[in-house]
């Protein structure tokens, strides 16, 4: 169905559907005008699609009652978890570990972003381990990415991504630290003879 100038005519499940989309992903309650301005409908479809997802979520449309609600706070809307739930949720996120990279992967990780670009052998031959598995790791994390293949060898060359920055809060690798005072001159171990 279609108005005047063709365009679709959006029924209150269609309005409440793109509703649902726009407030799984917002961060900040939403107003009804910017609401009805995301997903393309007029104000008062909104307010009543608003309507019908409380009352879904709430179970008196005949469903079960959410584990989340559709609340208006500030002037604006939102979805947050049910009170009766929160004691669960914040215990599981609470208990999620970060998942943390290996010693090795730190090592892979290290060689790559201060010798970059640089191919898998030239990493192996650094840490003088095989570095395959922990390539396709940090491939897999989004830390590393194949930056280009060399055109003698055919070997895939790797550098790190900006995904790499944000978990260690840098803006650039230049703000990295300089690796060679963190380097062992090679001058333990050997006591001065004297002449």
């Amino acid at each position: 169905m279609t108005d005047d100038t063709g365009a679709p005519v959006l029924t209150t499940a269609d309005v409440a559907r793109r509703l649902e989309a726009i407030l799984l992903i917002v961060e900040e309650p939403q107003s009804l005008v910017s609401l009805a301005a995301a997903v393309g409908a007029p104000v008062p479809a909104v307010r009543q699609a608003i309507e019908a997802l409380v009352d879904d979520y709430d179970g008196r449309s005949g469903g079960p009652v959410r584990g989340f609600e559709l609340r208006e706070v500030g002037g604006g809307w939102r979805l947050y978890v049910r009170e009766e739930l929160d004691d669960l949720v914040s215990d599981f996120v609470g208990g999620q570990a970060p998942s943390r990279l290996s010693q090795a992967a730190l090592e892979t990780l290290a060689v790559i972003a201060y010798k970059q670009p640089v191919t898998r052998s030239q990493v192996a031959s650094i840490r003088a381990v095989n570095v395959d598995s922990v390539v396709r790791t940090l491939l897999a994390r989004g830390l590393i990415t194949e930056l280009f293949a060399d055109a003698e060898t055919g070997a895939i060359n790797y550098g790190t991504t900006d995904a790499l920055l944000v978990h260690l809060g840098i803006n650039s690798l230049d703000e990295l630290p300089h690796i060679s005072p963190l380097l062992d001159d090679g001058a333990n171990g050997f006591e001065e003879v004297a002449r």
